[in-house]
């Protein structure tokens, strides 16, 4: 192993201590590695990082990420490789372009459910509609989902267990008696047509694998052309992550017209989705039209009743 591989080896062990899983920061860097390996550089430089971060076709948000990626590596190096150079914060200058949600309706999630009845084989039409129904109902990530485990299900309960999330965090998903009883509908089917998986996963391949992330991003967008669903403008497309924002924003619309406290129901929303923060929360406050009416609407019967 060469010393640039030992040193990434050494970064990675010390942040993902620190609960960060850098999945995709390893595949960038071992890229950056093998590009320095190939120009003969024995380390990181202002000039390789920023040849390597804008040598993919790309738009600036995307080299900015990168060069990003490089840099932090690029820091830790430093401190053992004195020759090592840290690209200047800034170098390549992009804004940041949050994604406005794309927030489905029922109708939506029907017709995408319907939309992976067609998918070629039986047992990956079973799996995404099972998938896509979890993620609705529940409004867990995409990367939880599929790395849901059997053992992670509690029928008797009518509990989830999500591992080792976001900063590590693990908690507890209770689920509504229809999403348990779907689940065990999936999973009956799944065993006829697969009874001997290789994998622990709950939601498997027709190869008896676990989904791969990138592979469920990349069948969403398929089932969400097939749905009918268009973007709405250029930084609100269908998204399966989506889902997730649909579910918050429906929990709060729910709290609402029941007449519940909002704030209230937010904090147990923020901690139901495991945000470490209820900050994180509140955006999607500003994700529908509907809230924003609701919260003014509270706001000035409020006022209203003062003297």
């Amino acid at each position: 192993m060469s010393p640039l591989r030992e040193a990434l080896a050494g970064y990675l062990a010390i942040r993902r201590s620190l609960g960060y899983k850098l999945a995709r920061a390893e595949k960038l860097l071992s890229q950056l590695i093998t590009y320095l390996e190939t120009a003969g550089a024995a380390t990181v430089t202002t000039e390789h990082a920023l040849a390597w971060a804008t040598l993919p076709r790309g738009d600036a948000r995307w080299h900015a990420d990168r060069l990003t990626v490089a840099r932090r590596f690029a820091i830790y190096l430093q401190a053992i490789d004195p020759a090592t150079e840290v690209p200047p914060a800034g170098l390549i200058p992009s804004r940041p372009c949050r994604a406005t949600p794309y927030l489905y309706s029922d109708i939506d999630i029907a017709a995408l459910i319907s939309a992976a009845d067609g998918l070629r084989f039986p047992l990956r039409a079973a799996t995404y509609q099972a998938l896509i129904s979890l993620l609705a109902v529940t409004g867990l990530r995409v990367g939880e989902a599929i790395r849901l485990n059997g053992a992670d299900l509690d029928f008797a309960r009518g509990v989830l267990t999500v591992r080792a999330s976001k900063f590590g965090k693990t908690r507890l998903v209770p689920l509504h008696p229809t999403a348990v009883a779907g689940l065990r509908g999936y999973l009956r089917l799944r065993g006829q047509l697969h009874p001997h998986p290789g994998s622990p996963a709950v939601f498997i391949s027709p190869a008896g694998t676990r989904l791969l992330y990138c592979n469920v991003h990349a069948t969403f967008r398929q089932l969400a052309r097939q749905a009918g669903l268009h973007p709405r403008s250029a930084s609100c497309r269908p998204r399966i992550h989506d889902l997730r924002h649909s579910f918050a924003v429906r929990s709060l619309l729910d709290a609402y017209a029941a007449g519940q406290d909002g704030q209230a129901r937010l904090t147990l929303l923020s901690t139901y989705l495991g945000h470490a923060d209820p900050a994180s929360t509140y955006w999607y406050l500003s994700a529908a039209p509907e809230l924003l009416a609701l919260a003014g609407q509270r706001l000035e019967d409020h006022l209203r009743e003062q003297p």
